[in-house]
């Protein structure tokens, strides 16, 4: 396991709880010392083998589910316009740390008995600033994604990161349960407006993308 990436991802777990039950601050010094803890370290020194195959294949996942997404729903896909267009990323791809309005799309259908397109509403989420990277995650609901940002060249991001389910109080550690580790590119798609793509999620679909706006 990657011990120092697990350690932030457990501090940003239990950060995650507090913030469902009323609201902890992202410069609270557990999550500074969590940052101390853990030095630097490219995405692909932290990433487990079945991520890093995830990650060559986003691309695939964008050719697979978007085809069906566009015909069982054309006219919410044409109105999210560059949303869904997935060679369009622009400079500067990191997101200023505060709270974000985040949704969820979920493209092509994982089974044939899947829905190809499914838009789920707005929920509350959350980028701080870690020093050498960033962090993300999803305040509220039943699924709740948590993990790390990290650079990766003049337009995208890297994320990595778990998924807490249902009344559960922390993230799991990154690389402890595939079916829960989570693996993405972050792209800025306008001019307050982001992308996480996640390719080959391991429930429902075959791409989800996350919308990411400045909270009003």
């Amino acid at each position: 396991m990657h011990t120092r990436f697990s350690k932030r991802v457990v501090v940003l777990g239990l950060l995650l709880m507090t913030a469902a039950c009323g609201g902890a601050r992202l410069d609270d010094a557990p999550v500074r010392a969590a940052a101390d803890a853990a030095p630097p370290a490219g995405w692909r020194t932290v990433a487990t083998e079945h991520d890093r195959d995830r990650l060559r294949r986003w691309r695939d996942a964008w050719m697979a589910a978007l085809p069906p997404a566009q015909a069982a729903a054309p006219a919410a896909i044409r109105e999210q316009g560059q949303l869904f267009h997935p060679d369009h990323a622009l400079a500067d791809p990191a997101p200023p740390p505060g709270r974000y309005r985040c949704r969820v799309f979920k493209l092509g259908a994982a089974g044939a008995a899947g829905l190809a397109f499914t838009p789920y509403p707005y929920f509350n989420c959350r980028v701080g600033d870690e020093g050498d990277v960033l962090s993300l995650f999803k305040e509220t609901g039943s699924q709740r994604p948590v993990g790390l940002l990290f650079p990766d060249g003049p337009s995208r991001m890297i994320f990595l990161g778990t998924l807490a389910l249902g009344d559960e109080q922390r993230a799991l550690d990154y690389g402890q349960d595939r079916d829960r580790d989570m693996a993405g590119v972050l792209e800025r798609v306008g001019e307050r407006r982001w992308r996480l793509s996640l390719p080959w999620p391991r429930f429902e679909s075959q791409l989800d993308v996350v919308e990411l706006i400045p909270a009003p």
